[in-house]
């Protein structure tokens, strides 16, 4: 009797694709899709049409689909953080801990109820089994590698799941789509946070936060603007100040937060000193192989998805870090990833502060 695999589709082709190669390897595959958001009707999320491509997909490659609804934990575990962190003044990246609550603990769990023995998804990155210690790796197609978004899985979850795509491109996936005759050949990837879709940012972060409007001031004190709320802006943000024209004409970047006092300091210039930082913290520390490696270490991390890797020393105390960069980094934004790497293993991360 063939194993059984159940995969992870969001309507997208990358788990499309996932679900049909383990098709032709011979798996008894099944296809379930997650519902993480109650939106609203007349709302921007595409959780029906994604279900309805996602459905085609599967009749297409003949396999068994499902949905299950997962709202009620993605509100608990992932959406009251992400609240959480903006009312810190943080800028946070709700899919990292939603692949570690919601995909790799809620389905994966479902997936093992229904008697399958793996859960497979459609992400840009490997698992090796090396000596018994799972290794997460780094996607073969470096563009696409999605590594930096899976460095909380341990090695539980790593045990159970499959990523058929890890050694392949975009490209090439895209092409045994189009093969196929899978309606998603050509359909464009999800991009920002899954819940908020298309819609905008601002109205849809003011359902939840009160906005408080406050100062917008130089380094040196200088009142120059009003802004809307200090959670609308990010570190090293640009666009959307409301403040050209002034000074020297160079282009206006937020350089901190001052929350006791509710004041955006910005500066001018896309090299400003102000922006740049030779060192960080890193809270909430997770290590793939369960343990912390010899301390203190040295290694590259990511502060950003897409980043070319940095070299650091790390120095770990307790369940915290700090972080030494062998180059200044631009912009380090609190709330969001830190992914430590060795060469194309991703062996951790944790949250800057």
């Amino acid at each position: 009797m063939p194993e059984k695999i159940v995969v992870g589709m969001s309507g997208g082709v990358d788990s499309a694709v996932a679900a049909l190669l383990l098709k032709e390897r011979g798996f008894d595959v099944m296809g379930v899709f997650m519902r993480n958001w109650e939106e609203e009707e007349d709302g921007e999320c595409t959780a029906t049409a994604d279900f309805d491509d996602m459905r085609r997909c599967c009749d297409i490659i003949g396999i068994p689909y499902f949905s299950v609804n997962f709202s009620r934990q993605y509100w608990d575990r992932v959406f009251e953080h992400f609240l959480g962190e903006y009312r810190l003044g943080r800028t946070p990246n709700p899919d990292v801990l939603c692949n570690r609550e919601i995909k790799f603990r809620e389905l994966l769990h479902f997936a093992v109820k229904t008697g399958a023995s793996k859960l497979a998804t459609g992400h840009y990155a490997r698992i090796e089994n090396k000596n018994g210690i799972f290794r997460l790796l780094k996607g073969a197609d470096v563009s696409k590698d999605q590594s930096y978004f899976l460095y909380m899985l341990g090695q539980e979850a790593l045990s159970k799941s499959l990523f058929p795509l890890g050694g392949m491109t975009k490209k090439d996936v895209r092409a045994i789509a189009a093969q196929a005759g899978l309606p998603v050949a050509g359909k464009k990837g999800s991009t920002g946070v899954c819940f908020i879709g298309e819609r905008n940012f601002k109205e849809f972060l003011r359902q939840y936060l009160p906005a408080q409007p406050g100062e917008i001031r130089t380094l040196d004190g200088r009142p120059i603007g009003r802004h809307d709320g200090l959670m609308y802006y990010t570190i090293g943000q640009r666009k959307g100040l409301g403040i050209g024209g002034r000074g020297t004409g160079e282009p206006w970047f937020v350089i901190r937060k001052d929350l006791e006092n509710n004041i955006l300091y910005v500066e001018q210039g896309e090299d400003s000193p102000e922006l740049f930082s030779s060192s960080c913290g890193v809270n909430e520390l997770h290590f793939v192989a369960g343990e912390i490696p010899a301390r203190p270490f040295d290694c590259c991390v990511k502060i950003r998805y897409r980043q070319p890797d940095q070299r650091v020393h790390v120095e770990i105390d307790g369940g915290g870090g700090e972080i030494a960069f062998e180059e200044p980094q631009r912009a380090i934004t609190p709330g969001q990833a830190m992914v430590f790497y060795r060469g194309d293993e991703c062996i951790g991360g944790g949250t800057i502060i």
